[in-house]
């Protein structure tokens, strides 16, 4: 019996279309590498599974963007405008290079660290440069220490201007609790008049209070009470004796 020719028909069987498809991915990209190394052809194989994934193959050193190239150039289907901007791409790639470059040396020449290489009048306009970058700087600085001199100047003024209140409204609870202790403390003349004419005071000053009569030194002597009976021994010693 000779070999039957199998008809060519997608596998439905999700696995067994997996396992194919990895078989005969590895076996392809076998016979694609033994190609190139038997008759050194450069090959370039791009495989897309099912769900996308990307598998490629490329003749080494080559890579695929050279071997695509080489294929747009071979069949004609380059597109000019696509060189045309990648161009532009590239000369904006290298001006911004040459900018970058520029501004690290500005950098550094303003750090001062490569000034070798600097000539005299480069070295006089950077002087020029820094001197008046330096003006700025004073003049923020200036500025930034006015603002706190007036901040301060004025948390001053509000800070004495409650210390002056904070005074009066002292001074005027003291004035009330002076009255106050007068009121309470210092007796009516009319109504300790008569205590006062009970005392006798001999002296040139007489007082005019009850509180200057309880300050005064004693200065007069205690009165003397008076026996209101005569002493018995006094009595029997002026008696004659009878016997």
């Amino acid at each position: 019996m000779g070999r039957r020719k199998v008809p060519l028909s997608r596998i439905e069987n999700l696995s067994t279309r997996q396992v194919t498809f990895a078989k005969r991915r590895k076996g392809l990209f076998k016979k694609t590498h033994e190609l190139s190394v038997l008759c050194d052809a450069q090959i370039g194989l791009i495989i897309f599974s099912s769900t996308g994934k990307l598998f490629q193959y490329c003749t080494e050193p080559s890579s695929m963007e050279h071997i695509i190239r080489m294929y747009q150039n071979a069949s004609g289907t380059q597109n000019p405008a696509n060189n045309d901007q990648l161009e532009a791409i590239h000369g904006e790639l290298r001006m911004m290079q040459k900018e970058t470059l520029n501004l690290q040396s500005s950098l550094q020449r303003f750090t001062g660290e490569d000034l070798s290489s600097i000539k005299f009048e480069d070295l006089d306009e950077l002087e020029k440069q820094l001197e008046c970058s330096l003006n700025k700087v004073r003049a923020r600085k200036f500025e930034l220490l006015q603002q706190q001199m007036d901040d301060l100047q004025m948390k001053k003024k509000m800070l004495q201007d409650e210390n002056d209140q904070i005074y009066l409204l002292i001074k005027e609870n003291e004035a009330a609790w002076d009255q106050h202790q007068q009121v309470a403390i210092v007796p009516n003349t009319e109504e300790h008049r008569g205590v006062l004419e009970q005392f006798p005071f001999s002296g040139e000053e007489q007082p005019s209070s009850v509180l200057q009569l309880a300050t005064m030194p004693s200065v007069f002597n205690p009165y003397h009470l008076l026996p209101a009976q005569p002493n018995l021994q006094d009595l029997s010693l002026q008696q004659p004796q009878l016997w």
